[in-house]
């Protein structure tokens, strides 16, 4: 209990820090709840072990579909909605946020532990990264990469059957854990460990 207190507090201090910055920017008001067309979702997994020995990782983001709205007509998502080559957000509506208690080890690259909005850099041909920016706490557009901590190469598979709507997901492991991005006919991961 005092190692999930612990963690719970990390967490809240990190986004208590970020506010000064927020209190800077600009930030456009979120439409009312009962008008967005994307729900919105947190996720979390223990990462780096099991409910008592590993820490709580968690993103929140907006999931929207390949329809708008999820009715009508499919958009194209990868190298259409989602640009090639171009810092493009991860979700709607606010940046998608995640939080760490520790520090997260991607390959070489070390990401400290706190509060990140997360952002990708699709590639078709080339090498597709997921970035990890300081300025949280803002609208998800225009993406801010002036702020980044790091880009991280992602993994890319192809999905079947389609994935209609936007989905992330957090998978623990003995030593860290994945974070899988799915839409559409392709599925982007990067596996990372937990530095105790």
């Amino acid at each position: 209990m005092q190692k999930f207190l612990a963690t719970t507090l990390i967490a809240g201090a990190a986004l208590l820090s970020a506010l000064p910055s927020l209190a800077q920017e600009a930030v456009s008001p979120p439409p009312a709840p009962n008008t967005r067309l994307s729900p919105h979702e947190t996720i979390s997994a223990y990462c780096g072990g099991n409910r008592r020995t590993g820490k709580l990782v968690t993103i929140t983001y907006g999931r929207p579909y390949s329809a708008k709205g999820g009715k009508g007509e499919a958009r194209k998502i990868w190298g259409g909605l989602v640009k090639w080559d171009t810092p493009e957000r991860l979700g709607s509506d606010e940046a998608t946020l995640l939080v760490t208690p520790s520090d997260l080890q991607i390959g070489e690259t070390t990401i400290p532990a706190g509060a990140y909005t997360l952002y990708i850099v699709a590639s078709e041909n080339g090498t597709s990264q997921l970035a990890f920016s300081r300025n949280i706490g803002k609208w998800g557009i225009p993406v801010d990469d002036k702020h980044d901590v790091a880009r991280v190469n992602l993994k890319k598979d192809k999905l079947a059957p389609q994935v209609d709507q936007l989905t992330l997901a957090l998978e623990g492991t003995p030593t860290g854990g994945i974070l899988r991005i799915a839409w559409e006919t392709t599925e982007y991961s990067v596996a990372f460990d937990v530095k105790k």
